[in-house]
């Protein structure tokens, strides 16, 4: 079988870049228009009931999760760094727990989807955690009807690219703290590249908002 061709990895980080601005644009809008509607309906004669002032919280809870997850979330960054420091390889199978919810979990900052990454002969490939480089918290589609591309070293984390899409997976460990020791007693040529791509550290920690509400 044919190793098909390596997308531009520039192409990709700016397809993605642009879909966060999109995502984002998006979501504020929806939160400036719910809390300007109150005033818009005031203008046009509507009654001042608690009712007209009902979209103003929702519009506030829109820019407060997408501060949160915009603010926090640093993986598209992070992509940048491992694809110019780490070569994009093949990967033919694409291995994730749909439908099970130890899979697929609901965080702030992105749905956090289980899987594993192998390659045709190789076996014992680690189960990663893998959430969109962007905001969106779908699963990428056509991830798992053939191979992927990978850059990035499984001990520490990764880089997912989805061939025609260029949807990217941003991936880490599944079990970071278990894995600790294998890190700390890696050579120091692997961990030094690995710090030059900004994944020595579990990069995604959902916030704790318990100040906000």
């Amino acid at each position: 079988m044919t190793e098909p061709k390596a997308p531009d990895v520039e192409q990709v980080l700016k397809r993605n870049a642009e879909l966060l601005k999109r995502h984002v644009a998006g979501r504020l809008a929806v939160a400036l228009s719910l809390m300007a509607l109150p005033l818009v309906l005031t203008s046009l004669g509507a009654p001042n009931t608690l009712f007209l002032v009902l979209p103003i919280p929702f519009g506030m809870w829109v820019l407060v999760f997408l501060a949160l997850r915009v603010g926090h979330g640093r993986r598209l960054n992070v992509c940048r760094k491992v694809l110019h420091t780490y070569p994009l390889e093949y990967r033919t199978r694409v291995d994730r727990k749909a439908g099970d919810r130890n899979g697929d979990e609901w965080k702030y900052l992105g749905t956090l989807h289980t899987i594993k990454i192998s390659s045709r002969g190789r076996h014992g490939a680690p189960r990663m955690r893998a959430i969109n480089a962007t905001t969106v918290r779908r699963w990428p589609k056509g991830a798992e009807d053939g191979g992927v591309w990978f850059a990035g070293d499984p001990l520490f984390g990764g880089v997912m690219v989805v061939p025609g899409s260029n949807a990217m997976m941003f991936m880490q460990p599944a079990n970071w703290e278990k894995s600790a020791q294998e890190r700390a007693q890696a050579d120091a040529a692997r961990i030094a590249r690995a710090q030059q791509a900004g994944i020595t550290e579990l990069i995604e920690r959902d916030p704790n908002i318990t100040g906000w509400v």
